[in-house]
């Protein structure tokens, strides 16, 4: 799309808004130049120059002008925090339930919010994320000194790491069967592959020389769905494929670890 057609629909929704009598704030629209050759051209609304910005916020997500979720991350991290912050202050009875019903309901959602359209990939943002887990699971009276691990086998908890490519095949599940609002053939393409080894729906895998495309739902999801089995994808509703997913992360606990 090129700066010219950009501009006449900035025009047409000005046009639009003055015509049924809803005129935009220009002063608070913005414009955000992605891509590392872009021109970076400047934009009007109403003659109004728009102003460019690197970082934005919108639907509750941080979205900066490369498009890596670093920002996201330290923002989910900084409100998990203060929430964890405080249930450590004002919680004098610190029994593992109460604990871990506040966690999931006050703290856990801060780190999974949409996570299927930010997931991290850096090991850094990861471990900041897993950081919150951490100093929870050492908030549960006589766990502290033990490690992380145990900590969580012990609570009934999946790492984060694990709960975000869980989310991701429950998310492919859905759009599967159909009971998502995103068609799936609008991220996915079936593969052509002859072999009959795992399943009937397996995807098939573009190339990627960038880190932004190569985890990005669509590209980061594919491999891990693959290896699913037919009674996998076969499952009758979301809770059963749920199920089967509890099962294989019994029996190899490395399927849901990068």
């Amino acid at each position: 799309m090129t700066r010219d057609s950009i501009q006449d629909d900035l025009h047409q929704l000005i046009n639009w808004s003055e015509k049924w009598q809803m005129p935009f704030n220009t002063t608070k629209c913005k414009v955000m130049h992605l891509g590392r050759n872009n021109s970076q051209f400047q934009y009007f609304m109403n003659n109004h120059a728009l102003e460019a910005v690197a970082e934005e916020k919108d639907l509750g997500l941080y979205i900066t002008n490369n498009l890596k979720p670093s920002r996201q991350c330290q923002h989910a991290y900084a409100k998990a925090s203060r929430s964890l912050g405080l249930i450590a202050r004002t919680i004098s009875y610190k029994s593992s339930d109460v604990l871990l019903k506040l966690y999931m309901s006050l703290v856990r959602p801060h780190l999974e919010y949409c996570v299927s359209a930010w997931s991290p990939y850096y090991d850094k943002d990861k471990h900041l994320l897993e950081r919150i887990q951490h100093r929870f699971t050492r908030m549960i009276p006589g766990m502290r000194h033990l490690p992380y691990e145990e900590r969580l086998g012990k609570l009934g908890l999946w790492s984060l790491e694990e709960r975000r490519n869980r989310a991701d095949l429950l998310q492919v599940f859905k759009m599967f069967k159909g009971v998502s609002s995103i068609p799936f053939n609008q991220f996915f393409t079936f593969s052509n592959s002859t072999s009959t080894r795992g399943h009937s729906a397996k995807i098939s895998k573009s190339r990627s020389s960038l880190d932004i495309r190569r985890f990005f739902f669509s590209e980061r999801v594919v491999n891990r769905w693959n290896l699913l089995q037919q009674n996998d994808i076969e499952s009758a509703t979301l809770n059963s494929f749920k199920n089967r997913l509890q099962q294989r992360r019994k029996t190899e606990m490395g399927f849901f670890t990068d």
